[in-house]
């Protein structure tokens, strides 16, 4: 997908109006970031826990890094159309470093990351438009658009645009269950593009597989899970949308991932209550990464989905929760007591 089209939409034109965030006459601790100036330039001001910081309209071509010591904070779009502010860059695992130390990684390649504990980000774009076709030559073709850890990470109206592994919702540790939670978002991809071993709810969100200039199928799968085998919760999506831009039946819905230096992991996923589009395989949708670790033998269930992507025609190759399990997975058994406390409005 050419970058333009990727990141249609956006407001374009706006002279630059500062080249550092601004602190509002407001007594609240609020930052404003206006084109010209700088994301990370913002979360770097943010002095203490709880703060605020709105993006006027703009594309903001950066890396921004959210450390775990920014506490509780608030990063959003000021207008409230995710299309008007749009965090971009363009690296990917294989891509060097200008300092000559090596490769980003799949997880260095994110255009944001965050580790702080209690984030709300909202009403913004967050993308990679790092290219295969521009870079025949780098094999590491994984690149992030958001890498996520920390305990109570909330995005709502967010778009979160990229190829290969475009959301990365992962936990600070290997032994800790971070939750995350996704409302009203929009994630698209075409390889793995959600993946990782977060406590991870997806409500009301609509998943979009990119049409992939290859001849073989399929073409990539949306969920990547890799959930610890301790925690009963990994990947869930309820009430949501899967669509595609390819032809019908060319992506899966999900692979397992048990990474090299997690062997023991038990990926888990639930997709419920969602409508699947024609773009899923809906006799075959899931498949497996490795044959040492099939997907038979994963946490892969369904219940109540609904569209030609969800038609069963095989059952064994589309496990289904009972009504009595079902009950165990709803966004607020996934997230416990933070569900108790709604998330801040944006």
């Amino acid at each position: 997908m050419p970058r333009r089209t990727l990141l249609a939409g956006v407001a374009s034109g706006l002279a630059a109006l500062g080249t550092s965030p601004v602190l509002a006459a407001d007594p609240r601790p609020v930052l404003h970031v206006r084109p010209g100036g700088s994301v990370q330039a913002a979360v770097d001001a943010a002095d203490g826990p709880g703060r605020t910081i709105l993006v006027h309209p703009g594309t903001y071509r950066e890396v921004v890094n959210v450390p775990a010591e920014k506490v509780e904070l608030t990063i959003r779009g000021i207008t409230g159309d995710p299309r008007d502010v749009v965090i971009v860059h363009d690296n990917a695992n294989g891509t060097q470093k200008p300092d000559g130390s090596g490769t980003y990684g799949t997880a260095g390649s994110a255009t944001f990351s965050s580790a702080a504990p209690g984030l709300t980000v909202g009403d913004l774009t967050l993308a990679n438009d790092w290219l295969r076709a521009d870079h025949p030559d780098i094999t590491g073709t994984q690149a992030v658009a958001a890498y996520v850890t920390g305990d109570r990470s909330y995005f709502s109206n967010v778009r979160l645009l990229a190829h290969q592994d475009t959301l990365f919702a992962d936990t600070t540790a290997l032994d800790s269950f971070d939750r995350q939670y996704y409302r009203n978002c929009h994630i698209e991809g075409d390889v793995d593009f959600v993946f990782g071993r977060a406590t991870t709810v997806f409500d009301r969100c609509r998943f979009h597989t990119l049409q992939r200039d290859v001849t073989f199928t399929p073409k990539g799968m949306v969920f990547a899970p890799s959930t610890a085998r301790a925690n009963p919760h990994g990947i869930l999506a309820v009430r949501s949308r899967f669509t595609s831009g390819a032809e019908d039946s060319a992506y899966k819905l999900a692979r397992p991932w048990v990474p090299s230096y997690e062997t023991t992991a038990w990926p888990s996923l639930v997709v419920r209550d969602s409508l699947i589009g024609p773009g899923i395989d809906p006799v075959t949708p899931y498949t497996t990464m490795r044959d040492a670790y099939p997907w038979q033998s994963m946490r892969f269930r369904e219940y109540r989905n609904s569209g030609p992507g969800a038609a069963i025609t095989a059952p064994a190759e589309r496990p289904q929760l009972t009504d009595a399990e079902a009950a165990l997975h709803t966004p607020a058994a996934y997230l416990g007591d933070w569900h108790t406390r709604p998330a801040r409005s944006l």
